[in-house]
This record gives C-alpha cells, sequence and structure tokens, in this order.
C-alpha cells in the first residue's frame, strides 16, 4: 500500500477519527480482515461475520502493531470510524489503485479462476513487479485487500473476480477497472443465485467484458459459445484463445504425460513454442491459453509466456494437490470446491493420473445447483461408473446417494456415509499401500479437512 496517514484515509472516506492521538500517522502496511495476520503498520479492518466480530479483536490488533482500527464503531483503541468497512475498503482500493500506475488484469469464470490466476502471476512475475489475488479473495472484500497490497513499484496488479450474483463483476470494476479482461468459461457454479441457467451465468459473467474501455482487451474462451457470444457485450479489442483452430492463441498437439502432466504447442499471433506443464490434467490446458493470452495482450513475446508457463508450480491448496504417503498411497485433495465441470475435470484428471492403481472416490455433494441438482449428481455417478473408477464413497445425504444409486449400475464398489466422521472411518479401513485417493465436493460440506487427514496417515 502507498503510505498514507490516518487523517488523509479519514478524508477519503469521509470517516471520523476516534482515540487517535496524531492524526498525522503514517499507514505504511497494507490491511487485513484477521488479526492475527496484522503487519506492523498496517490497517485492521474490523468487519463482521457468521462466527466472529472483528470489533472484538480490535485492541489484540493494534498491540501486534496495526496503526488503527478501520471501524463501524468505536472500539477503544485508535480508529478509523465508518458507517461500513466493507464499502469502506472497496472506497480505499479505488482511490489508492487511482495513484498507481500499475495494469490491472482481471479475470473470471465458472472454473479455473484461481489456477489461471497462478499461472499468468508466475508469468508476470519473472518479468515486472506483480501483486494478485492470495489464495480465492475474489469477492467485493477480498480484491479491495488485494489492491491495497500493490504499492508505487506494482507493474501488474492480477485480480481473480468472482460472481456469486449478477452485478458483483459490476461492483468489483467499479472499484479496480481493467485493461485487461479475461472470461474464461460459463458453468452452473452459483446457477441457482443467478436466476437458474446457464444464459443467466453468462449474463454475470459477461459484466467484466463490458466494463472494458475500447483501448482494453476482451479475452475470451473460443471453446465455450457464452463466452463468444459476449464479443457483443463489449468494446474493447477482442482476442479469442483456446483450441479451436480460429482461436488467435491456441494450443496444437496436445499430449498427456506418464504422470497426466499435459504438454502442447502453444501458438500465437507471432510465434509457436512448445509448453510442457508441471500441473494434472487435461483440463489445465485452457487455465495456461488463457494465462498465456492475457500475457501476450501485454506484449510478452511467446517464449517469455512459454518460460513462464513451463517453470510454474502449484500454488493454491484444496484444488487438485497431491500428497504422495510412504505407504505409497496417493490422496488428491480437490475438496476446495465442486460443480459439474469441475468435477468432470477433477475426475477426469484423477483417472489418467492413476493409471492402472486402484482408485477411491470420496465424493460430497455439489451445491447451488437449483432444481436441476439431483439429475447432476446423478451424472456424476454416470461418469464415475464410465471412467471405470474402483470405488466410490458418497458423503452426505440426499443428492450424494442419487450419485451412488447411479454408479451402483457399474462395477463400482459403492459405500454411502453420512458424514465426514464416518468417511474417515470407511476410508482409512479402505485403502491400502498403492491406491490414488480423490477428495471433492463444495467447500461447505468439510471434505477439505477429510483430505487433509486422510493425506497425513
Amino acid at each position: 500500500m502507498i503510505p498514507m496517514t490516518l487523517a488523509e484515509i479519514a478524508r477519503v472516506l469521509d470517516a471520523r477519527l476516534d482515540a487517535v492521538p496524531d492524526p498525522d500517522t503514517p499507514v505504511t502496511g497494507p490491511p487485513t480482515v484477521d488479526s492475527r495476520e496484522v503487519v506492523p503498520g498496517g490497517l485492521f479492518a474490523a468487519t463482521v461475520g457468521a462466527r466472529a466480530d472483528g470489533h472484538d479483536h480490535a485492541a489484540d490488533a493494534v498491540a501486534d502493531g496495526a496503526v488503527a482500527v478501520l471501524a463501524s464503531r468505536s472500539v477503544g483503541v485508535p480508529a478509523i470510524v465508518v458507517a461500513d468497512v466493507q464499502a469502506a475498503l472497496g472506497v480505499l482500493a479505488g482511490h489508492v489503485l487511482a495513484r498507481l500506475g500499475c495494469t490491472v488484469i482481471a479475470l473470471t469464470g465458472s472454473v479455473g479462476k484461481t489456477t489461471t490466476k497462478d499461472l499468468l502471476a508466475q508469468i508476470l512475475e519473472r518479468h515486472a513487479p506483480t501483486v494478485s489475488t492470495d489464495r480465492s479473495f475474489n469477492n467485493e472484500l477480498g480484491l479491495p485487500l488485494t489492491v491495497l497490497r500493490a504499492d508505487a513499484g506494482t507493474r501488474y496488479l492480477v485480480l481473480e473476480m468472482g460472481a456469486g450474483r449478477k452485478g458483483d463483476l459490476t461492483y468489483l470494476t467499479g472499484i479496480a477497472p481493467p485493461q485487461v479482461g479475461l472470461v474464461l468459461n460459463v458453468g452452473a457454479a452459483h446457477v441457482s443465485r443467478m436466476g437458474g441457467g446457464l444464459a443467466d451465468v453468462a449474463a454475470a459473467k459477461g459484466e467484466l467484458v463490458q466494463a472494458l474501455a475500447p483501448d482494453g482487451y476482451a479475452l475470451l474462451n473460443a471453446d465455450d459459445p457464452y463466452v463468444v457470444r459476449m464479443a457483443e457485450r463489449t468494446t474493447a479489442r477482442v482476442v479469442r484463445y483456446g483450441r479451436s483452430p480460429g482461436a488467435d492463441v491456441r494450443a496444437e498437439q496436445v499430449r498427456l504425460d506418464d504422470g497426466a502432466r499435459p504438454a502442447f504447442d502453444l501458438v500465437t499471433p507471432s510465434n509457436r513454442a512448445r509448453v510442457a506443464l508441471d500441473l494434472v490434467g487435461e483440463h489445465q490446458v485452457a487455465n495456461a491459453l488463457g494465462a498465456a493470452a492475457a500475457a501476450a495482450a501485454l506484449g510478452l513475446p511467446t517464449d517469455e509466456i512459454t518460460a513462464g508457463l513451463n517453470a510454474a508450480t502449484h500454488r493454491a491448496s484444496g484444488r487438485f494437490e497431491i500428497t504422495n504417503r510412504p505407504d505409497g498411497v496417493t490422496v488428491v485433495n480437490d475438496a476446495y470446491n465442486a460443480n459439474p465441470e469441475s468435477m468432470r475435470a477433477g475426475l477426469h484428471a484423477f483417472t489418467a493420473l492413476a493409471g492402472d492403481r486402484r482408485t477411491i472416490a470420496v465424493l460430497g455433494a455439489m451445491g447451488q445447483q437449483a432444481d436441476a441438482s439431483q439429475a447432476r449428481h446423478e451424472q456424476v455417478g454416470w461418469l464415475v461408473a464410465e471412467l471405470g473408477i474402483d470405488v466410490l464413497i458418497a458423503v452426505g445425504q440426499g443428492d450424494p446417494r442419487a450419485m451412488a444409486a447411479e454408479a451402483s449400475g457399474g462395477e463400482v464398489t459403492v459405500y454411502t456415509v453420512p458424514d465426514v466422521t464416518g468417511t474417515l472411518r470407511v476410508a482409512t479401513e479402505l485403502i491400502a499401500p498403492g491406491d490414488v485417493v480423490f477428495v471433492k465436493a463444495s467447500s461447505e460440506y468439510g471434505l477439505h479437512a477429510c483430505a487433509r487427514e486422510l493425506s497425513a496417515l
């Protein structure tokens, strides 16, 4: 964050200083909403969540080095008092960004956002100072926190933008107007909150390209018809990427190695070069192409893009995170979240990775699937059977039982368990040396913790 005094911040936010001995005290570090992550010289933003109120931790944050607390009421320590802490962070982020000279690259999509963001960041970091979204802090709270980590030396700001409802991307791009906008895909994630159909999801995702100026770049996945049609919604320069022959940035000669890691020829308008990713699954090709298209729009040559992709490593926990146990068991933790598209991609990558080893899929529910939920879980069960997965452990009532019923029609050995505790017991008893275990569900069902436990055995 660029240095600002408490008085300057208060003026930007039209806020009141409370218990501040010196309004000219500088804030030199970025804000945080977690009192355990306070940076000396930074701000602590006291947000109110479902399980905790940050105001209760204000004194601890100041004791640990925070200059002041951004709060909605007096907290007994130096504070900048505003009506709405979350909204104030957005205003402050917009103000700071307007003073910086960095290029904003924003990306959205139903699946693959975090991996694509991490790949792009690793390409750009080799070229110039880059700040990117931490983990999946991509909402109306996380995005301002990312922007406020940038400083005068930042050249590129890579922002993952999530959309749970229509209007979310309009709000986020209002805080951080992008010069480059990348749309990955349109799928069934959050479909129940957007209107119930894929066209509704596309309407929400398309808000990103509508926010671009005419001299910006709209990067659209040529393999997704919903995304391709977004070209009609932007005045920016359109670049299409994908595996389609007519894409401006495309992949050719795609191959998987023995570890299910993809390699392909990256073809850009200026050159061709071979990419070999250190990530598992053919679906990673689309993520890499999105990152490559963004880097090319920024003017990076193909050989630099290729070098960045080839050197890129896995950064995100809970997204096809692979642990090889001492007993020869491989646990794949893909339980950060789940929707039909990511479930299909994950299962295909899992079976490709396993080869001829025994496969155990531990699957829970996919949330927010509206009226199509049962049918979509049945489709997952059918895919489990089609891929020849040896064992399915279906976790939870309702939709996971529908998944299990569909899978049991094949040669899959099926177990149904009601909760995470039962899952750990059943999985521990079943797993044998050499097995490959895949764990996936929407995050609210708690299988991420189960995957960690299985990885540590």
